[in-house]
């Protein structure tokens, strides 16, 4: 501005000059004609000439000058303008923006209380975000670890056309140990615990084997509303003919289970094959696979306990797992006890025996057929004892409660026994002695009168027994520890116990006695860390006696011909018959003979030791055993389970006593024989996975 004042004055003093040097009224008045000047006058004119030339060239100069500097603000002028233009423009600009910003402050303040909804959403989405993403990193390591697992150790089951088969089983190496030996493996024959007077009762015996490995295979499968299950369960304590401890250790492969089941949703299922009995307990409603088993390494389990293995055909219902309800049809058989029943004994000349009796019950295996040859009388205890020529099968009852606190159950058997009765199987007379007695003892066929044995009016004799038991079993001290107790008892039912006690006995008439048996089992159960199981049991059976007077023994004894001699006159051939009658038998008799049950006599063979040093009978009264043991997991994952126990029993076993009567006469004191024994098992099993 400043540049622009001295700008405008300068123009104002050069404008102010040159009106100035102006003549007046120039315009108005005519120019005059030039006159000669004056000599004087010219002189002054040429001064004032040369002056004004020289103020006009100052004046010049200086219009230069001032148009210099007037052209140098004209372009400041100029600049001006453009920086005004582009402040202008910049004004403008910022103009729009503060006004988009004003909207957009506007926007965001109405938009505020939404943005702090927003906000706290999605905080809360990106904390759940944030745990979900730890639930899908731990769910994604553990699949990960999962799919690491299965395709280091394989599928658990094998799937075939929709069928999921598992394995299972285990192999074990164990050892038995008995102060007293009874000639066995690792299976215990409780009722052959033998007496002082046997020679194996002054000999301990140290068994190794490897005979209970056991394999198993589950079949499930799934078609609609059932399922279906095959189960297969073999182990190798099956003997063969050739089956020894010699060399190969050769023994046969047996099977423990076979069956296939049908099971509706509605709890109603359908069984067949070999099986665990259904007398045997379970621990929880009624189920195959879900029995309750001894932990005892013996396989034989424990004095008391209610078990067989045999075909059974079981129809079962379980509502909702409260109750269930089952009925059963198994295999039947019978075990034959007892002494001195009615018998004929023949020697002939030439010294073969030959011997009958008055009823058979059972029969050796024929081989054609599948079974074992078993030769001779089935006298219980003295081995297999052939098979019963079954009439009906066995029927056994079951209701089972789980009420929320224990197990329980009730269940029912129905036996049918049957034998053979031959009226005139054994008969004889002394008629035909030498010398013949003055009064002959005949004993008649009471049919036709012949004294010569024959089947003459055979007939077939039933009898039906049965029993009733029950069970209970609670858990304690939060599930680790469990009791448990059962009971059975009847007529006939004996063997349904561990110890395998007499069924029936035979009358003097030959018609079958039941014999009354009980037997119970007390069982505690502790798993104080999922690694170690404890385990305590106490059995009892019990037997009644079932003796009785009136039995008839006959021996014949023929004398082949003395032919005669030069001294001496030819002497007949003869029979020498002897009767007697009025003899004692049957199972327990209180005039039995047991003088000999604690007198070791010699052995029969180098390869058969003594059993008595003279005649004991030894019926069972009753047998007991009390056990303790445990069982350690050294390892139980994916790779299978090694596991190993140690077990101890303390055995008793107490015949019933007899007054060593031949008669039955004598009023002596009772004679009650008595065998205990002390056995210790170990295992070492591996488990399949």
């Amino acid at each position: 501005m400043k540049k622009l004042a001295a700008l405008a004055l300068s123009l104002f003093l050069v404008s102010g000059t040159a009106i100035a040097d102006t003549p007046k009224d120039a315009d108005a008045q005519p120019a005059k004609p030039a006159q000669p000047a004056k000599p004087k006058a010219a002189k002054s004119a040429e001064k004032t000439d040369a002056a004004f030339a020289a103020e006009l060239e100052e004046l010049r100069q200086a219009l230069q000058s001032q148009q210099e500097q007037l052209q140098m603000l004209k372009e400041e002028l100029a600049k001006r303008d453009r920086q005004i233009d582009e402040a202008r423009e910049a004004a403008a600009a910022a103009n729009s923006r503060a006004t988009e910003a004003s909207t957009k402050a506007i926007e965001a303040v109405n938009s505020t209380a939404e943005v702090k909804s927003a906000t706290a959403s999605l905080s809360t989405t990106v904390s759940g975000l944030t745990a979900s993403n730890e639930a899908l990193k731990t769910s994604v390591a553990t699949a990960q670890v999962e799919v690491s697992k299965a395709t280091e150790e394989g599928p658990a089951s094998i799937r075939y056309k929709g069928i999921t088969i598992t394995p299972g089983g285990f192999i074990e190496a164990a050892t038995v140990f008995r102060t007293r030996a009874v000639s066995a493996d690792i299976n215990t024959p409780f009722n052959s615990i033998p007496y002082p007077g046997n020679s194996l009762s002054r000999l301990s015996e140290n068994n190794f084997t490897g005979r209970q490995s056991r394999i198993s295979l589950l079949a499930e499968g799934k078609v609609g509303i059932a399922k279906l299950t095959g189960y297969y369960e073999t182990d190798w304590l099956g003997t063969g003919v050739t089956s020894n401890n010699r060399q190969s250790n050769s023994y046969v492969n047996r099977q423990r289970q076979i069956w296939g089941q049908l099971a509706l949703d509605n709890g109603f299922s359908v069984t067949g094959g070999q099986m665990w009995s259904l007398t045997t307990e379970n621990r929880k409603g009624i189920q195959n696979r879900g029995e309750w088993i001894p932990l005892t390494i013996d396989p034989q389990y424990n004095v008391g306990y209610t078990w067989e293995r045999q075909y059974g055909f079981r129809l079962v219902q379980d509502f909702s797992g409260k109750f269930a309800l089952a009925l059963s049809i198994e295999g039947p058989e019978a075990t034959l006890g007892g002494r001195g029943f009615n018998s004929f004994t023949s020697t002939s000349a030439t010294g073969t025996v030959t011997t009958s009796q008055n009823f058979f019950i059972n029969a050796p295996g024929a081989g054609g057929g599948l079974y074992n040859f078993v030769d001779g009388l089935p006298v219980f205890g003295s081995g297999t004892g052939g098979y019963t020529t079954n009439k009906a099968p066995d029927f056994i009852f079951k209701a089972a409660a789980d009420p929320g606190y224990g197990h329980y159950e009730l269940f029912g058997i129905v036996s049918t026994f049957r034998n053979r009765i031959f009226p005139c199987g054994v008969v004889g007379t002394t008629a035909k002695n030498l010398p013949t007695p003055a009064t002959p003892t005949v004993v008649a066929c009471s049919i036709n009168g012949t004294t010569t044995p024959s089947a003459v009016g055979a007939f077939n004799d039933t009898h039906t027994g049965g029993g009733i038991g029950g069970s209970a079993r609670f858990p304690l001290l939060a599930k680790k520890l469990e009791f448990g107790i059962k009971a059975v008892g009847g007529d006939g039912v004996g063997r349904y116990g561990s110890a395998q006690l007499a069924d029936v006995t035979v009358r003097p008439n030959d018609t079958l006695a039941l014999i009354r048996t009980v037997h119970g089992l007390a069982s505690l159960e502790y798993h104080p860390t999922p690694k170690l199981d404890l385990y305590a049991y106490f059995g009892d059976e019990y037997v009644w006696r079932a003796g009785y007077k009136g039995y008839t023994s006959i021996t014949v004894t023929n004398t082949p011909a003395i032919p005669a001699t030069a001294t001496t006159p030819l002497i007949p051939a003869t029979s020498a018959t002897t009767i007697k009658l009025n003899q004692i038998g049957g199972y327990g008799s209180p005039f039995a003979n047991n003088s000999g049950c604690s007198l070791e006599g010699s052995p029969t063979t180098s390869l058969t030791p003594s059993a008595t040093g003279g005649t004991c009978a030894g019926d069972t009264r009753h047998i007991y055993e009390a056990t303790i043991g445990f069982w350690h997991k050294l390892y139980q994952g994916p790779k299978g389970g090694l596991r190993w126990s140690i077990q101890y029993s303390y055995f008793s076993r107490n015949g019933w006593s007899g007054n060593n009567s031949s008669g039955g006469t004598s009023t002596a004191a009772g004679v009650s024989p008595k065998a205990v024994n002390n056995m210790v098992w170990t295992s070492f099993r591996y488990y399949i996975p």
